[in-house]
């Protein structure tokens, strides 16, 4: 069971969900409020990840590679002595690399990724606390469509709405560590202080492994 104040005494905090769905922006607003380092994906490093949106079945082994190994280097960062002792919130699980793999990769290459993966991941330190943001399929279209980036242009819907139905069965049947389900259809962390505070509160009043917050409108 998670503590009473679950954010008082989190060390390492993940704020996951698909495309579209805000995790990085709640993740630098979360970190800014508890002092804590950011621990953030880059994917503007990976040079493939333009040319797989144009061209799919070609660049997506390339891809999908390049941010395992960037994945699995950064996390390397969190066992070394200057993290110790360091409060952080990140952007992603490792655990959900294979997602996209499954998605992009044809069954050979998937079969490659897999023996890589199972080889070379490293034990990825388990989060004090993930923070799940959910939104329909049709939001998180939408919302990738308004914030206009131009290596998202190429997105396709049909990829964004199988891209929530599997993170939402893999956190469906995700137990390791204790999960804030935050459906995020009417919450903007980012310019509303009051959903914030609204979260903040939700996660502090957590009791077991689960917690949910959905706010009607």
């Amino acid at each position: 069971m998670p503590p009473r104040n679950v954010l008082e005494t989190a060390r390492h905090v993940v704020v996951e969900g698909p495309i579209g769905v805000g995790k990085t922006s709640l993740a630098r607003r979360l970190a800014a409020h508890l002092d804590a380092q950011p621990f953030l994906e880059q994917p503007e490093l990976n040079p493939f990840l333009t040319r797989f949106y144009q061209d799919p079945p070609r660049y997506a082994l390339p891809t999908q590679l390049f941010f395992l190994f960037q994945r699995m280097d950064h996390l390397r960062e969190l066992a070394q002595p200057d993290f110790f002792g360091r409060r952080v919130v990140g952007d992603y699980l490792l655990e959900k690399d294979p997602i996209f793999a499954q998605l992009t990769l044809s069954d050979d290459e998937y079969g490659l990724y897999r023996q890589i993966y199972d080889r070379l991941a490293p034990q990825a330190p388990t989060p004090d606390l993930v923070i799940y943001l959910q939104a329909r399929p049709e939001t998180l279209i939408a919302r990738v469509r308004k914030r206009g980036i131009d290596v998202e242009r190429k997105i396709s819907d049909a990829y964004l709405t199988l891209l929530a139905e599997r993170y939402s069965r893999f956190f469906y049947n995700y137990d390791a560590a204790p999960v804030m389900v935050v459906n995020s259809e009417n919450l903007n962390f980012v310019d509303r202080d009051d959903d914030f505070r609204l979260l903040l509160e939700r996660i502090e009043a957590m009791r077991g492994q689960r917690g949910y917050f959905n706010r009607g409108e």
